[in-house]
C-alpha cells in the first residue's frame, strides 16, 4: 500500500496522524455542474420553482455540507473551517448550473474534501429542488481545481 497514507503497513484503513504537520493557511476550490433542459434552467432563473429559491438553498446546502464533511467521509479530519463560499452560476450553454466551492482553514491538513463535498451537495440540492420538473438531470465535473498550503504546496487543475 505504498503511497496511500490512509492505509497502514498491513493494508488496514486508518486515520492519518497529522500531529507533526505544520499549521498553515490552506485553501481548496472544487467545482461541479448539473445539466438540465433550458426550460428547467429558466424555472430556476425566474424563481418560479415550487420549492423556492433553488440557487440560494443549494448555496446553503453546500456550506453546511462542507462543515459536516468529517461526519460523511470516514477518515476525514474534523477541521476548523474559516471560510466556505459556494457560487452557483446559471449557464445557458450547458444548459444548467456551474458550481464552485471555496473552503479555507488554518490547520494541519487540507480542505480538498470539504470543497468537493460542498460542490457535490450543492449540485444534489439543485437536483432535489427541481426534480419534480425534470428527473433526468445529470451531475458531473466534480474535481479539485485549486489546492494550496501545507507541505505539498500549490496544485492547480484547470
Amino acid at each position: 500500500m505504498s503511497g496511500l497514507s490512509h492505509f497502514d503497513a498491513d493494508g488496514q484503513a486508518h486515520m492519518v496522524d497529522v500531529s507533526d504537520k505544520a499549521v498553515t493557511d490552506r485553501i481548496a476550490v472544487a467545482e461541479s455542474w448539473i445539466k438540465m433542459t433550458a426550460e428547467t434552467l429558466e424555472i430556476i432563473q425566474s424563481g418560479t420553482a415550487k420549492k423556492g429559491d433553488v440557487l440560494g438553498i443549494a448555496r446553503l446546502a453546500g456550506i453546511m455540507a462542507a462543515k459536516k464533511t468529517s461526519d460523511l467521509i470516514p477518515l476525514c479530519h474534523p477541521l476548523p473551517i474559516t471560510k466556505v463560499a459556494v457560487e452557483l452560476t446559471p449557464d445557458t450553454a450547458l444548459p444548467g448550473v456551474r458550481i464552485s466551492a471555496t473552503v479555507k482553514t488554518t490547520g494541519q491538513t487540507g480542505v480538498e474534501m470539504e470543497a468537493l463535498t460542498a460542490a457535490s451537495a450543492a449540485a444534489l440540492t439543485v437536483y432535489d429542488m427541481v426534480k419534480a420538473v425534470q428527473k433526468n438531470m445529470e451531475i458531473g465535473g466534480v474535481k479539485v481545481t485549486l489546492k494550496d498550503g501545507g507541505k505539498s504546496g500549490r496544485f492547480e487543475n484547470p
